[in-house]
This record gives C-alpha cells, structure tokens and sequence, in this order.
C-alpha cells in the first residue's frame, strides 16, 4: 500500500481507539461516500486523515472542558438544591409562624365580638334599669290626679272644719249677744 493511505484499522490503532469508533466519525463527516478501496479494505487519505485526527482529538478537549463545565455546574445545581432546601424550610417556618398570627388574631377577633356584645347585653340592661328608674321618680298622669285630688279634697276638708269652726264661733257669738241684750218680756216665749 501506499504510505498517504491507510486503511481505518491502521488508524483505529494508530490513534488507539476502536475500528467502530474510526467508523462512526468517518460517517458523522460523511467521508464514507468519499473513501477509496483498495482490494476490499477501505483506504484513507491523508487529507482525509486529519479530518479524522482533528475530530476524534476535539472531543477529549470538549471532555475535558464539558467534565470541567458539568462540575462546575453540578456544583451550582448542588449550591442551588441547598438554598431552596434553606429557602423551602425558611418558608414552612414563615408559613407557620403566619399561621400562628393568624390564629392568634382570629382569637383575639372572636374574643372582641363577645365582648362587644357582652357589653351591647349590658348597654340594653342599663337603658332598660333607668326607664325604670324614670317611671319610678316620674308620677303618671294618673297618679298625679290622684295626688291633686286627695290635695284639693284635704283643703276643701280643712276649709269646711274652718267653715264649721266659724259658724260654731258666729253661733256662740250669737247666743252671747242675745244673752247681752235685754229681753223684753213678751218675747220671753219666743226663743
């Protein structure tokens, strides 16, 4: 054979990977159309070669980098899988200590409606102990009348007992004049 050309076994070895592998890139470049035969082996030539060459050497340096990228990124991902496991328990505590608040003041909201209508309760009491107390230091009408009546009626029994007294006295001053007048003795009969 000629020293340009070698067959994919020549430079599966040469490179020191598999004759598949040498296979599969010839394919991914599309160089398989492209090959010549010599005998029944496939040749490669040397521009051909290094088409290889630079393809199957690209990798190991993407590799390389692509290992040093995924570790990088794995740790950030593992960084970030931390911080939301902090920021997920930070949240469950947020979560209950707002739960707590709200319970709290709930109550404390409940406790304000009672004690709202305790005192509204206390509020009706009161108003309901004054109009009594209102109608016990107000007379009625009637009660009034009464009270005028049972007035007028001791005056005017206090004015006839007056009336009675100052007949009685003009009586007896009566008699007492008569006694002081002299008496004619034909009117001795009459009296």
């Amino acid at each position: 054979m000629s020293e340009n050309l070698k067959t994919i076994k020549e430079l599966a070895d040469e490179l020191g990977v598999s004759k598949s592998y040498v296979d599969k890139i010839i394919r991914i470049l599309k160089l398989h159309t492209k090959l010549d035969k010599v005998g029944n082996k496939y040749v490669i030539s040397k521009k051909q070669e290094k088409a290889i060459i630079t393809r199957i050497e690209k990798p190991k340096t993407t590799t390389e980098s692509t290992t040093k990228l995924h570790t990088k990124v794995n740790s950030e991902v593992d960084f970030l899988k931390e911080e939301i496991a902090y920021l997920k328990s930070n949240h469950d505590k947020q979560l209950t200590s707002k739960d707590k608040q709200i319970e709290s003041l709930s109550n404390l909201l409940d406790q304000q409606q009672r004690l709202a209508l305790q005192d509204k309760k206390l509020l009706d009491e009161y108003k309901s102990e004054i109009n009594d107390l209102k109608a016990l230091k107000m007379p009625t009408q009637e009660t009034e009348f009464k009270h005028l009546d049972n007035q007028y009626k001791d005056e005017v029994n206090a004015l006839k007992e007056k009336l009675e007294n100052l007949q009685e006295q003009i009586k007896v001053q009566k008699r007492i004049e008569e006694q002081e007048k002299p008496r004619k003795w034909w009117g001795l009969w009459r009296k």
